[in-house]
């Protein structure tokens, strides 16, 4: 979710016996002053500076929150670590729209393939029982679905923004670490693995991306903008991100 990458560069500050190691992406317009630091859903460490901060301001002001980083991506390796991996096969638990179904696949000869809601089930139907096979049809199901359900809300949401004209143009591609992008020439791009969320989390997402037309960066003018429109963004913000590794688990 994150709009600029330009002028990224690696550093890394010791706390305690652990190194913290970031990535430092250098934005034009932010204030000399504010250095913002995100730990993102998968661990990384990225800090956002001005490109008049030193590397020593940075350093310091990643070592100022050391502790707090640590926390937070210990947290991180932790959950990870009790995610299993999929193995496509009846019974495992699915996620859509934050409710979960047990996949169920089924065999057929002949028959017409694709995926379908059954009940409490999500069925797949495929010519061999394949974890692969399985694996790539629920792939494009979900693809297909999150460009349906997310382009709808994204009209609907991008109607009652004064800053919107009409709805940006939208594409999705597979993403391991971030939800959304904003391009500076205003192109949207999401992860379809979005449409397993909670629907709230769909729309702080959008929200933020759309955020992002009007305040092309970090700084206050943007938060103030995202609390005006959704005022308890940060629950909603930390919900997502305790789903991630569940979200993105393919």
């Amino acid at each position: 979710m994150k709009r600029f990458e330009a002028h990224a560069s690696q550093g890394s500050v010791r706390y305690g016996d652990e190194v913290i190691r970031y990535l430092l992406r250098r934005q034009p317009g932010r204030k000399s002053s504010r250095i913002a630091i995100h730990v993102d859903p998968d661990g990384r460490v990225l800090v956002d500076a001005s490109e008049s901060a030193s590397d020593v301001q940075v350093g310091a002001a990643v070592r100022a929150r050391a502790r707090w980083i640590h926390g937070h991506v210990t947290s991180i390796r932790l959950r990870v670590a009790h995610v299993l991996p999929r193995e496509y096969v009846s019974g495992e638990s699915l996620l859509y729209l934050g409710r979960r179904y047990r996949l169920k696949v089924t065999t057929t000869i002949g028959g017409a393939k694709g995926v379908r809601f059954r009940g409490g089930y999500v069925e797949v139907v495929v010519q061999k029982r394949n974890p692969s096979v399985v694996q790539a049809a629920l792939t494009d199901w979900y693809r297909a679905r999150a460009k349906a359900v997310l382009s709808a809300q994204l009209e609907k949401l991008s109607a009652s923004l004064r800053w919107v004209g009409s709805p940006p143009p939208v594409r999705f591609q597979t993403m391991k670490v971030q939800w959304g992008s904003c391009s500076p020439a205003g192109r949207l791009t999401l992860n379809p693995h979005l449409i397993k969320a909670p629907r709230e989390c769909i729309d702080y997402v959008l929200l933020h991306e759309l955020c992002h037309l009007k305040e092309h960066n970090h700084g206050k003018k943007f938060y103030r903008l995202l609390d005006m429109h959704m005022p308890r963004w940060q629950k909603t913000k930390t919900r997502l991100d305790d789903l991630a590794e569940d979200l993105l688990n393919i």
